[in-house]
């Protein structure tokens, strides 16, 4: 396996790699092969009509030269638009930090799977979050992902003591919100 290598993108620059991202996100959630998957077309409808679009979107890759990986996200909005699809109020610190737009939300962190365990995701994220002046960090993972959650606790990531759903609600993906703090 060759050696990984980083480098940020510019909205511009992660606009025209869009396709590439696309074929990223479905191979690393172990999806089907490119093309006519609705899960695909979801996620480019997201990732070029809205992550993209938001105001301090950042964007890191990881290509040996072919993609490996990937890491973006951008500042919460302020008036709490990152937290409404999770049933309850959001914990008072991250509100906080939200309204004082020192909170950045990570979208998206994904790795092909002949990358895990090769410390990829972990420089990701740390590559992502360097530059950022907000005071805490939020991932939304999914509940049951024990790897996701290990490899985030790992980096010192921990549950953001939002109150726990009794179910999910309709129509929604279940998430659960983890934090750190940057400073």
């Amino acid at each position: 396996m060759a050696e990984v290598f980083l480098r940020r993108l510019t909205r511009w620059q992660a606009e025209t790699q869009r396709e590439s991202v696309a074929d990223l996100y479905v191979a690393a959630h172990d999806g089907p092969p490119a093309g006519g998957d609705p899960e695909r077309e979801a996620f480019l409808r997201r990732f070029a009509g809205y992550d993209i679009q938001r105001p301090g979107f950042e964007m890191v890759i990881g290509s040996d030269p072919a993609l490996a990986g990937c890491c973006y996200g951008y500042p919460a909005d302020r008036e709490g638009e990152w937290c409404r699809a999770l049933p309850g109020e959001a914990p008072a610190a991250l509100r906080e930090h939200a309204a004082a737009g020192r909170l950045f939300l990570i979208a998206e962190l994904m790795v092909l799977p002949a990358y895990r365990r090769t410390r990829v995701a972990t420089r990701l994220q740390e590559t992502l979050l360097i530059r950022s002046n907000a005071a805490q960090a939020i991932v939304f993972l999914a509940p049951g992902n024990e790897p996701a959650h290990a490899a985030f606790r790992s980096w010192g990531w921990r549950p953001a003591g939002w109150p726990e759903p009794a179910a999910a609600p309709p129509g929604s993906r279940e998430r659960q919100a983890w934090s750190r703090a940057l400073t």
